[in-house]
């Protein structure tokens, strides 16, 4: 197969080039581009603008809204918004439960909540770890019981590392609704919580760069319409892996690890080590292992690839594609030297930066770089991923 875009997918690029140039607002790029924190206006402020486009669902259906592109499309789209120094589409709704919903969701459960998704006036949060059950999902414990009067749930427990649940007003949730399941993976259910519920507390988590953009939520009798339930009851654990495969596949970051190489090249001219050989090995070498990550996720959306171990790929692309940010992030560091060694919270925010006492470049670097550390682990930890990927492979072969 020859791995080259067609004239189409070109004019494609640049219609996406462009449209970033000139509507994602300055301040927005600024943060991106140096790493400073974002908060959820500016995600809603962009995601609108996108929304405006027609361009912010990539993955759904026509009918619901999305655009109709092609698996490249949506690939070019991706690394194109990275690249102009756009947000990530980070929004569970819009990524992972949105797919869930045309797929699953009752005609009701479309109606009502799906365009309040689109429209970013709706966020939610994933309700699936747990202490004890992280990558491990199918040992979820918190339980789901059904009232006698069959018309709600009746939920309890206790979510861990929900990504920006104190943005939220919705989370969808995997439960346990049948204690006495013969299997781990047999039992679980798939519930729409409203997180304006009485007894559903958000607690913040303060992470290694001072961010608290994961929390820990508790459930203590929390009342759920069983109008929520999404699927059949006890079903649950399917929904889930269908929503994995979604998220696993934009985790590669491919375009982040381009727009991070690209700021690891200015950094180095602004250092003077432009010219610095072991340097400009080091970067190369990202290169390569950044052009064979993309040529795989390429093959993977060729039309006519077929994979031996179609059920892995997302996990596949996961794995490396983590790992090669990570990296990328600390040679970011090494690049700065000791003007990296700096650390203020408040100087990663736009207004503070007049304040710092490095330059703009390189004020966020030691936050960037503690907070990849993340990036190996949500999503299913890779160490577990490469069991997964090696039990497929021993199965295929």
């Amino acid at each position: 197969m020859k791995l080259q875009f067609s004239p189409e997918e070109e004019a494609f690029r640049l219609e996406v080039r462009a449209f970033v140039q000139q509507h994602l607002p300055a301040d927005i790029r600024r943060k991106v581009e140096g790493g400073l924190r974002l908060e959820h206006q500016d995600y809603v402020t962009w995601f609108r603008i996108l929304e405006a486009r027609g361009w912010l669902t990539p993955s759904w259906p026509v009918e619901y809204g999305g655009p109709g592109w092609s698996h490249v499309q949506r690939y070019i789209f991706d690394e194109e918004t990275l690249l102009g120094g756009a947000p990530r589409i980070i929004a569970s709704g819009i990524q992972m439960l949105g797919p869930v919903l045309h797929a699953f969701g009752t005609e009701e459960q479309k109606r009502k909540y799906l365009p309040d998704i689109r429209q970013s006036n709706t966020w939610w949060a994933q309700g699936f770890s747990e202490p004890g059950a992280g990558s491990d999902l199918a040992a979820v414990r918190t339980t789901a019981v059904l009232e006698p009067d069959g018309k709600h749930f009746v939920v309890n427990g206790h979510k861990v590392w929900t990504s920006y649940a104190h943005w939220c007003s919705m989370m969808f949730a995997l439960v346990r609704t049948d204690p006495h399941a013969t299997k781990p993976q047999e039992g679980i259910s798939f519930l729409l919580i409203d997180m304006n519920s009485p007894g559903l507390t958000v607690r913040p988590i303060r992470m290694l760069e001072g961010g608290e953009d994961l929390n820990e939520c508790y459930l203590d009798n929390v009342r759920v319409p069983v109008d929520n339930l999404v699927g059949e009851l006890h079903k649950g654990w399917s929904y889930g892996k269908y929503l994995l495969g979604h998220e696993r596949t934009g985790i590669a970051g491919i375009g982040s690890c381009k727009q991070q190489l690209a700021r690891a090249r200015r950094l180095a001219q602004q250092q003077g080590l432009g010219e610095d050989g072991l340097l400009q090995a080091r970067l190369a070498q990202f290169e390569v292992e950044l052009m064979a990550l993309e040529f795989t996720a390429l093959r993977l959306l060729s039309a006519n690839q077929q994979s031996r171990i179609p059920a892995v790929e997302a996990s596949m692309l996961k794995v490396r594609g983590t790992e090669l940010r990570q990296a990328i992030y600390e040679t970011l560091v090494d690049i700065a030297g000791p003007d990296a060694v700096p650390f203020s919270v408040e100087a990663q925010c736009l207004e503070h930066l007049h304040q710092a006492a490095t330059g703009e470049e390189l004020v966020a670097l030691a936050a960037n770089c503690l907070d990849s550390r993340k990036v190996t682990i949500y999503g299913g930890t890779n160490e577990v991923q490469r069991n997964l990927i090696a039990r497929a492979a021993l199965d295929a072969f």
